[in-house]
Formats: C-alpha cells, structure tokens, sequence
C-alpha cells in the first residue's frame, strides 16, 4: 500500500488530483487542508478506507514536524508528497502589506520545504518515494501583480531541482508540475479582458484542473523512475 500526502486537498487543482491518484490501486491518501469544501467530503464518503483528512493551516510552519510524524505514525511510510497548496497573493508590489507578502512566503515556498524535509526522511527508510512540486508558469513568464507569487514558484523549482541531486541516489524523485492558468478559485476575480487577453495566449485554451492531473499521476507513477528534477509544464500552449 502507497501512502500519499496531498496538501491543498479539499478544492481547485488539489480536489482534482485526490480524485485521480484514487484512480491508482493500493493507494492511501492523507489530504491537508484547511476547510473540507462540499466536493471534498463526497470524495472522502465515497472512498472512506482509503483517504484521510488533516486540517492544517500551512502558514504555521512551526507544527509541521509534529503533523508528519503523527501521519506516519498513523497510516505508515510515506510513498508520495504532493506539494499543492499555495495562496494567490495578488496585488502591486508597491501596495502590499508586508504582512501579506510573508504569508505568501511561508505558504507557497517555505511550508514546501519543510513538508518535503519530514516526508523525505519516510521515504529514504523504503529507498524509493516520490516528491511533486505545484509550481507554476508564473515562475518563468511573470505577469503584472503577481510578483511576490512569480518568486516563491521560481524558488519552488529552484528547490525542485537541487533536492532532486539530494533524494536521487536514494530512490527518491523529486518533480514539479507548472500548471497555466486555470479555471478554479485563484482565477475566479479574473473578468473581461484580462481574462480574454490570458485565453488568447493559450491555443489550446484554458486548461482544467482534470487536464493538469495526468502530469502528476504520471509522475507519481512506477514509469517515471527515471525523471526527476524536471518540470513539466501544463498551459494549453501559453508559453509555446
């Protein structure tokens, strides 16, 4: 049996990829979140023995450690992260609040680090694992008013690659999926052409959450052994 650790479980991109690694057999899963979202505890009644809700607010770094040791004393060895939840932070640079700036730091960058720091010691135990990183297109194109969350995605990738030179002679992959922008709440304040402006960009349109989710099951996957360090980019063509 896999046990797989999703952060940002409950919505959005995280919901979706919940639901596809159920597809996956012998597969056990412990989502964090904060709040279960109506969709979320349909997945959970539906599939009771095999997913597991924690509520954590990431931006408490400090109770990390405690919350990974108590799932692995729960469920066992961990097999798989996916490091998936992260705030939008959007605003000029200029007229954000430090104190915004720092959450969005500590959520999107440093809560990261450290989920993947307690998971990895699980997984170099079983000398194999599997580390996924929620990176984004932001990390390598920017866009005006997401400054702060362009710079923790690109120090996500940055991360992704280093550890994966760390992880790798220990059966350890380490991989980030850099979705496009996407139909879910991040993007909901989006309206008129901004939004038409960032669909023109994309030849294939838009992408959906269920469009991003084979990338991660893939490279959770026996076959993506030997990929690591990589970042597989999901943007319907956006940045072709």
């Amino acid at each position: 049996m896999r046990n797989i650790l999703v952060t940002g479980a409950t919505r959005g991109l995280g919901l979706a990829i919940t639901g596809r690694l159920l597809k996956e057999p012998d597969t056990h899963l412990v989502c964090l979140g904060r709040t279960p979202s109506p969709e979320f505890e349909a997945l959970v009644a539906a599939n009771e023995a095999r997913v597991f809700f924690r509520r954590h607010d990431l931006s408490d770094l400090d109770g990390i450690p405690a919350l990974v040791r108590g799932i692995t004393r729960e469920v066992g060895p961990l097999y798989g992260l996916v490091n998936n939840a992260a705030l939008g932070a959007d605003g000029v640079l200029a007229t954000q609040h430090a104190s915004e700036i720092a959450r969005a730091i500590r959520v999107n960058l440093e809560a990261p680090i450290l989920m993947s720091k307690y998971a990895c010691r699980s997984m170099l135990t079983q000398g194999t694992g599997r580390i996924i990183n929620i990176s984004s297109i932001i990390a390598r194109t920017g866009y005006n008013g997401l400054a702060v969350y362009g710079a923790t995605k690109a120090g996500i990738e940055g991360f992704t690659r280093s550890l994966s030179r760390e992880l790798g002679r220990a059966g350890i992959t380490v991989n980030c999926v850099a979705p496009g922008y996407m139909e879910t709440d991040m993007t909901a304040g989006l309206q008129g052409e901004k939004l038409n402006s960032i669909r023109r960009r994309a030849p294939l349109g838009l992408p959906r959450p269920a469009d991003v989710v084979g990338a991660v099951a893939y490279l959770m996957s026996d076959e993506a052994a030997m990929v690591t360090g990589s970042v597989v980019t999901v943007d319907g063509g956006s940045t072709a």
